[in-house]
């Protein structure tokens, strides 16, 4: 803003009368070298009112802000160079896609030709050839218990005794149903003795009878041809013989009736006796079974039960191994599945094992074998639960091109590699054709010559890449 001065005017002949300047930012007074502004210059610059006064409207004028060209173009400029030098350092080079790496941060092994032994490490654990689980028949409360954990049992010893009021209740329902069956079933048998004697009593009666009246009709019949004794009684006597003998037939008819019915209801009834017999004896047997016994002998293992505990029915509570003989549990990696078969040897310390079982599961990339030793070969220095390394055989030995057993192989499947040049500056992909590998070696069937020099490290950070520079 401008500053005002007083200044006189004696040249005009005026009076002394001080008048009132105004000077601007940046213009100088006669005393500074420069010549005051004129009036028309002063009325351009300031806007009266119309009492004289200056309002200053026409000192304000619009100020620009200077640009940094460094922060205008310097930050793009930085992001295109760095995008450059990525751009340079991924495809960069006429083999496509490539990236440069420190010698010392990868592997690099020589291709030999050698005898590949075919054969991988498997790391079993012992487990016992013969396991005999122990389940809960029946549910009930611990009362009594007569072993302890790690018993060498016999079978038939017992090993705890449980308790079940409801099944006691139960099983005593059951016998009381099944002897008023029993005793129906006897009653039915009694009642068709019964029948079958009286249907024999009738028939000696009426025999007898019968046997009375013919000798009763012989003597009488000299008599009535003589006229001593009268027509009328003769006929009576005939008549009731024919009756008797009627009545005998419709008898043995009925009782040969009856026998029949017999025999196939008392068959009948003795299989249905013999079935609720034994249901009695099943129903007695669940009362036995709250008594645990050991099925077989051996070693018992994973017993651990309390007093007053509460027992499922079917629930495990231990089992009984073999002491003596034992086999090795085994995960194997699916990658060998289809090379895995039953019989094939493996062998530890100098004693041979065969595989006996594949369980046709896989789980995380693997699956799992039994394998068993040869009869009267197991060592005697192994328990269960341990583990131990055994060595399983794929294949016969041969010559063949090999090279170091290496991380690559899980980043590439065995179908590419990066071979280094012969000047040691690059690797470059290959595509190969691999085949057996075992913990050391891998078998090269193709691609690759014997003295070349492959990467044998993981693939992880340039998997994708094409060819990569030594540095």
């Amino acid at each position: 803003m401008g500053t005002v001065t007083k200044m006189t005017d004696t040249a005009a002949g005026k009076d002394n009368k001080p008048k009132k300047t105004i000077v601007m930012p940046g213009s100088k007074t006669k005393s500074g070298g420069k010549e005051p502004k004129s009036p028309q210059a002063s009325n351009q610059s300031n806007t009266r009112t119309p009492g004289g006064a200056v309002t200053g409207a026409g000192m304000d004028r619009k100020i620009e802000v200077k640009k940094n060209p460094l922060k205008t173009y310097g930050v793009p400029a930085a992001a295109v160079v760095a995008l450059l030098f990525v751009g340079y350092m991924f495809l960069g080079g006429p083999g496509g896609r490539s990236l440069k790496v420190t010698s010392d941060r990868i592997s690099i092994s020589e291709v030999t030709s050698g005898v590949f032994e075919d054969f991988i490490p498997v790391r079993g654990r012992v487990e016992p050839l013969k396991t005999v689980y122990l389940d809960a028949v029946q549910g009930g409360r611990v009362e009594e218990i007569l072993v302890e954990d790690g018993t060498m049992l016999r079978a038939g010893q017992p090993l705890v005794r449980l308790s079940n009021s409801d099944l006691q209740l139960n099983v005593m329902g059951n016998e009381s149903r099944v002897m008023e069956q029993l005793n129906q079933m006897r009653d039915q048998e009694l009642r068709l003795e019964q029948n079958r004697l009286g249907h024999k009593r009738n028939l000696i009666e009426l025999n007898y009878r019968i046997g009375v009246l013919e000798r009763d009709i012989r003597r009488q019949e000299e008599l009535v041809a003589q006229g001593f004794t009268a027509a009328r009684d003769f006929d009576e006597k005939k008549q009731e013989l024919e009756y008797l003998r009627q009545r005998r037939d419709i008898t043995m008819e009925s009782q040969e009736s009856d026998e029949r019915m017999m025999v196939s209801q008392l068959a009948f009834f003795r299989d249905k006796s013999e079935q609720l017999e034994d249901n009695l004896n099943f129903a007695r047997k669940s009362l036995d079974d709250l008594n645990v016994k050991a099925p077989t002998s051996g070693k018992l293992s994973g017993f651990d039960l309390e007093i007053g505990q509460s027992i499922s029915r079917g629930e495990r509570i231990g089992q009984i191994d073999d002491p003596d003989r034992f086999k090795l549990t085994a995960l194997i990696d699916e990658f060998y599945l289809g090379r895995v078969g039953i019989g094939q040897v493996a062998v530890y310390e100098g004693y041979e094992l065969a595989i006996s079982k594949i369980y046709p599961d896989v789980e995380n990339g693997q699956f799992e074998v039994d394998m068993q030793f040869a009869e009267g070969t197991m060592p005697t220095d192994i328990r269960r639960g341990q583990t131990i390394q055994t060595k399983l055989t794929l294949g016969d030995s041969s010559e063949a091109v090999l090279i170091p057993n290496g991380a690559f192989f899980q980043d590439t499947g065995g179908n590419w590699i990066f071979v280094v040049t012969a000047d040691g500056t690059e690797a470059v992909k290959r595509n190969v054709r691999m085949g057996r590998r075992n913990t050391r070696y891998i078998e090269v069937l193709e691609g690759l010559e014997v003295g070349e020099r492959v990467v044998t490290s993981p693939y992880t950070s340039f998997r994708d890449m094409d060819r990569l520079k030594l540095n």
